[in-house]
Parts: structure tokens; sequence; C-alpha cells
């Protein structure tokens, strides 16, 4: 089920709120929680019913281990508390290797000796990337003695809740347990119900109207258009870059005002990213809950800076180059997460040296380098990603007719025309990028017009403006995390 779809917003959700507040009220708190474990577990099912046995595979499971491991600390009992937590983070890793990347190792094996091994066609399963880093990191903390000993329920409503389950934020249990279990967030709070239908109804605008949008040139120029001038190939992948940004961040907005009609807060993914000054400050704004997760369960670990300047060098690159391969099974994924793994060290190797840059200058490299490596992150293949780099930086430049000048640039030789045939549908693609370059540089964030939010007229005003955009759901769409 999506969060942009009619069956989401106006049927799931309000049954869901009104149902388990009633259960509360009636004071069956654990029938609440038990319902929206159900709740939450029907939403999962909608989208493919034959992996919801998966998912309660892998909650038992990990639920037992967890256990397990917190109950050893305390008494000490005689197996090795590591061999347990190595056989867990087996169990979950086999799982997402099996369905997630098996195809993928299969096809390199056949390519490298020339096989012919029968690929399995596994349909990737829906948030598996999500709920086995969420419970890897359960796992992990239960075996360094900072979780409690939480019974099924509780632990299956963290793994389930419905607004984060999907595509995150990666949430951990510290940050959620402790509210599943408050008294007061059994009760409706109405500032929360109207801050929570603001953010969500922001995260549903950026997404239909502005993702869905900038998605239709992308995809033009990446899957439909078989070579690229140079506009047409700047326009394809600053398309893309404004479109993964609404498109994600708007799914995370939508989870986080979601969450909050219940009296949950999921912690911030997104800080305007496009800000970012050096792309250290970037990976600090981007998919935050993924950063924090590499960094305490990847990174540390491996030891992070604290073996030599060298060593910190290979950590950052593994950490991000395995960071890559999470997000999907490919050579383009491995090679975006090596480009980010590079520009890490890179940075760092800059710090070291104590040399400083203009922070204009730098957010313009940075800015330039996230929208070069996104290109390779979309591509389907390389031959894809190199159509679109070789028409940004080899392409013919095509001088639009009717802009000013066009005279003079076409005396000096250059072509003047209609620089964008394949796009032509949409003439006002420039005041498009244009517009969404200014609102990721200028414009407050979603989460700072969440703090800033009041229950008054103008912030109902913009609820309802946002809202509207319920109207363009005829266009329905996935969003881009549900591939991963």
């Amino acid at each position: 089920m999506l969060f942009n779809s009619y069956a989401f917003i106006f049927f799931f959700l309000p049954v869901v709120f009104a149902v388990y507040f009633y259960l509360n009220q009636r004071r069956l708190t654990e029938a609440g929680k038990a319902f929206l474990v159900v709740a939450s577990l029907f939403f999962y099912a909608w989208w493919n019913v034959s992996y919801l046995p998966l998912i309660l595979v892998s909650m038992v499971v990990n639920y037992a281990i967890g256990r397990e491991l917190a109950r050893h600390q305390k008494n000490r009992r005689s197996y090795s508390p590591k061999k347990l937590l190595a056989a867990g983070v087996v169990f979950n890793l086999g799982l997402l290797g099996y369905y997630k990347y098996m195809d993928f190792f299969l096809e390199n094996v056949n390519r490298i000796f020339h096989s012919h091994i029968p690929l399995l066609h596994l349909a990737l399963p829906l948030a598996i990337s999500f709920y086995t880093f969420q419970q890897i990191s359960y796992l992990v903390d239960s075996y360094r003695e900072e979780t409690k000993e939480y019974d099924f329920l509780n632990y299956a409503l963290f793994v389930t809740f419905f607004p984060q389950l999907i595509a995150g934020p990666i949430v951990h249990h510290a940050e959620m347990m402790p509210q599943f279990a408050k008294t007061r967030n059994k009760v409706k709070h109405y500032y929360n119900i109207a801050l929570g239908l603001f953010v969500f109804s922001m995260g549903l605008f950026k997404k239909v109207i502005i993702a869905d949008t900038f998605a239709q040139w992308a995809t033009q120029g990446f899957d439909v258009s078989k070579e690229l001038n140079m506009l047409e190939g700047w326009v394809t992948s600053l398309s893309y870059t404004f479109q993964l940004y609404f498109d994600f961040s708007g799914y995370t907005d939508m989870a986080i005002g979601a969450a909050l009609l219940f009296n949950i807060k999921l912690p911030i993914n997104f800080f305007s990213p496009y800000k970012a000054v050096s792309i250290q400050d970037f990976w600090r704004r981007w998919h935050i809950t993924l950063s924090r997760f590499l960094k305490d369960y990847l990174y540390i670990p491996l030891g992070g800076n604290r073996k030599g300047k060298m060593r910190t060098y290979i950590n950052l690159f593994v950490t991000f180059l395995l960071g890559g391969i999470w997000h999907g099974a490919g050579w383009t994924f491995v090679f975006w997460g090596t480009l980010h793994g590079a520009a890490l060290v890179i940075h760092r190797f800059w710090q070291q040296m104590g040399m400083k840059m203009p922070k204009i200058l730098g957010w313009f490299i940075t800015f330039n380098f996230i929208n070069i490596a996104w290109v390779f992150f979309r591509a389907n293949s390389f031959h894809d990603a190199l159509k679109v780099l070789k028409g940004m930086f080899l392409g013919t430049f095509v001088y639009p007719a009717g802009l000013p000048f066009a005279d003079m640039v076409k005396h000096w030789g250059a072509i003047v025309g209609k620089w964008s045939y394949p796009f032509l549908k949409e003439p006002m693609i420039g005041y498009w990028l244009l517009a969404g370059l200014v609102v990721v540089l200028f414009f407050p964030n979603s989460m700072q017009l969440k703090e800033r939010f009041k229950t008054n007229s103008w912030y109902l005003m913009l609820t309802v403006l946002f809202f509207l955009s319920v109207f363009f759901l005829y266009r329905k769409s996935e969003f881009i995390y549900f591939n991963f």
C-alpha cells in the first residue's frame, strides 16, 4: 500500500487511527498494540502477501537471539555470546543476500566462468534492506548490554510500525520502545494530530507534485532517449537529482507525519542535503539514519579513526562501498559507493593537511559531484550512465531558439534551434529546474517548518494547499526507495 494512494489516505490511516485510540480509551492497551502490529502487517502484506512469512520468521528469530543475548549477560551462561551474535548477523545477511543479491551473484559467475546456471528471478521482498539493518542493530546492542528485555509484542511493534516499515527512517530501539510504553502517548493529542497532518501533507506535495514531475524528464533521458545533447544531458541528471531528493524526503515526511498521529516521533532523515559544502557535510544531512547505522555498526567496529590515518581511509572507503552495495544488486551501485568512499577519503586527507576552501566553491564542487554520482545510482547500466555523462560533457551544445542573443550566438558559429526535442512536451523545464534549485538552497526544509509549526490559520491554509495534491494521485507511482 502506497502512502500516496487513496486507499491509504482515506481508508487505512483513518481506520487504524480510530480503532487504535478507541482500544486505548477503553484501557485495552495491549490490544491496541496488538491491533497496530496486525494493521502494520496488513499494510506490508498489501504489496505482496507471499513475503509476509519472511518478515514474521525474521522477527521471531531475531527476537529469540536478542533475548538470549540479553539474558546471557545477566546469567553468564556457558555458550559464547559472540558466536550467537555472529549467527544472528549471518542469518540476517543470509536472508538479505539470498533475496537481494543471489541473481546478481549468479549472473557474474556465469559471465566469469561462461557457465549457464539458471537465475532464480526472485522478487525483492519489500523493506528487507531496512528491517534487516534495524534488527542487526538490535542484536548488536543486546550483545553490548544496551537493551532491555522486551516482550515479543513490543519488539514486533518496533519492527513493523507501518509509518517507517517500508523505507525508513531506520529507527533504533532506544528511541522507539520508550515512546510505545509512555502512558501519555496512548491518548489523542490534538497538537500532534495537526502537526502530523501538516508534515504528512508536505511530504505528499513533495512526492506527487515535485518529484513525479521531475521523474518524467529523468525517465525520458535515462530510459527513452538514445542520444542526448549537452543541455538535455544536464536536464536529465538534474531532474533525477531533484526527483530523488523530493521523492525520498517526501516519503520520510509522510512517515514522520503519520507517526505523529500516534504520538510517535521518528528521527530526522533529511536536513537540506543539497546545501552541503563538503561530502562529509552531505552525509550528515542525507539519509541521516543510514549514515548513523553505517557509522555505529560498521565504521566504528572496523576501527573508525582510532588506528592511524591509512586505516581511517580504508575504513571510510569500505563503509561507503558496502553502503553502495546495500542500495542495490548491480555494478552501478558498487561504483556509486566507490565514488563516495573515494570522495570521503580525499576530504579527510584535505582536512588533515589543514587546507581550507571557500564555502561557495565547496558547495559548487560538492553539488556537482553528487549530481554526477547520482547518474550511476539511477542508470540501469553503465551504458545508460555513460550516455548521460557523454551528453553532459561531450554533447552538442544547442543554444535554445527564442532566447536573447540567439542571432549573435549563431553568428559566432554555434547551433541555434530546438535544444530539447525529446523534452519539448514541457517548455517550462528550465523554470522547473531553477525553482528546484532555489527551493533546496534557500527555502526552509520540512523539519525546520515542523519546528516552527503553530495551530493558526496560516499553517491550516498551508496544510490544505499541500493536501490538495491528492487530486494528482491519478498518476500513481512508487517511491524510489521501495526498490532498495
